[in-house]
């Protein structure tokens, strides 16, 4: 079992893509979980370009119905379809999403053999030991939601101590966790010198919204937030009208929210000659601001 949490960012384009940009998709990795942020079309070849088993994916979670967030949906699910796709497949998303999947997949190349469950969902909405992930509302013209992947932060027991030490496994070792000290072979251990505390990690995706006020509480204290910057400071009434953030306003919500570490997508193609005017806007307000292109992985 990993600590680690990848993220693989397959798309990081606005509306229309470019020659360096595709559609949006992120891909976040948790051992066994594979969560599809989104799916514009052309995210199933960005599976193939990155190396990456596209039916591994466990659950998709989509902000909203714009065609450059799930018009790679039918093509994705087709071919989940012919490499052999067993598990149920997850689909999460705002309030409505439920219906519009029902039509958009009713397509006759879409087939399938195995479930699709669809929820429409807000707050937390799914949970294991490990993590949960809970959803926001944004405002987009439309149903659409920010969501974020929180790691429980839980005590672990140093393996490497314990074979130095040549304690064995067995039903002791659930004390440890608990963070109870044990006796083994008549001899008595602290769980404090055995043990160590593994952080809590908060993941925050937000993707086409207006500012508002909702989005710094609920990105607050975020290890890594993920933010659209389609638009630059100067074009910040386009970016009202189209119900979009500027990179500023990504910067000002990561400063706001206290979140560590800022990556910006949802690139204009207006920036291709120019990305860094988006990323340096953001720097002026929170400096640890990152601009992925498509591909970039990112481990926390």
């Amino acid at each position: 079992m990993t600590t680690q949490i990848k993220l693989t960012f397959l798309g990081t384009a606005d509306q229309i893509p470019s020659a360096k940009r595709n559609h949006t998709a992120i891909l976040l990795t948790r051992n066994e979980e594979n969560i599809l942020i989104d799916c514009g079309e052309g995210t199933q070849r960005q599976f193939r370009k990155a190396k990456l088993n596209p039916c591994k994916v466990t659950r998709i979670l989509l902000t909203h119905r714009h065609g450059d967030h799930v018009f790679g949906l039918p093509g994705l699910i087709s071919t989940f379809e012919h490499s052999g796709y067993n598990k149920t497949l997850y689909i999460y998303g705002p309030k409505g999403i439920k219906k519009y999947l029902r039509d958009f997949l009713a397509t006759d190349y879409v087939k399938r053999s195995f479930k699709i469950v669809i929820k429409e969902v807000s707050g937390k909405f799914f949970e294991t030991e490990e993590f949960y992930l809970e959803a926001e509302p944004m405002k987009h013209g439309i149903p659409c939601n920010a969501y974020s992947f929180v790691k429980k932060g839980k005590i672990r027991i140093d393996k490497t101590k314990l074979k130095k030490l040549k304690i064995a496994s067995g039903p002791h070792l659930k004390n440890l966790k608990k963070g109870k000290d044990i006796k083994y072979k008549g001899k008595k251990y602290l769980s404090k010198n055995l043990t160590f505390e593994e952080d809590s990690k908060k993941i925050s995706i937000v993707l086409d919204t207006l500012f508002h006020n909702k989005i710094v509480p609920f990105v607050k204290n975020s290890d890594l937030l993920i933010c659209e910057s389609e638009f630059s400071e100067e074009l910040k009434d386009k970016a009202k009208e189209h119900l979009h953030l500027t990179s500023k306003q990504a910067g000002e919500i990561a400063k706001k929210s206290k979140s560590k570490k800022l990556i910006l997508t949802h690139i204009s193609q207006r920036y291709e000659k120019n990305p860094k005017k988006i990323l340096n806007e953001a720097k002026k307000v929170f400096k640890n601001s990152h601009l992925v292109n498509d591909l970039d992985e990112v481990e926390i």
